[in-house]
């Protein structure tokens, strides 16, 4: 599993999020607080605190991971 952080600040991130994600083979789920949810799901994300960041679980290889980061790099946290 490989974690990182990323900031939805609009409606339009969480759209690019959420198609990114169901493009993949794996399972991604993203964490707020003790709040976990499919990443996948857009009715799932909008019912999480979005005003900071979220941590994003990546749960397939390393490639996976990778390949998502570059195409979410707008989103990922610094």
């Amino acid at each position: 599993m490989t974690e990182f952080k990323i900031n939805l600040r609009s409606i339009d991130d969480v759209k690019t999020f959420v198609t990114a994600t169901s493009l993949m083979g794996c399972d991604i789920d993203v964490l707020s607080g003790r709040y976990l949810v499919d990443a996948k799901s857009i009715m799932g994300l909008f019912s999480l605190d979005l005003s900071r960041s979220v941590t994003v679980q990546v749960h397939g290889d390393a490639a996976a991971a990778s390949k998502l980061r570059e195409e979410i790099a707008s989103l990922v946290a610094e």
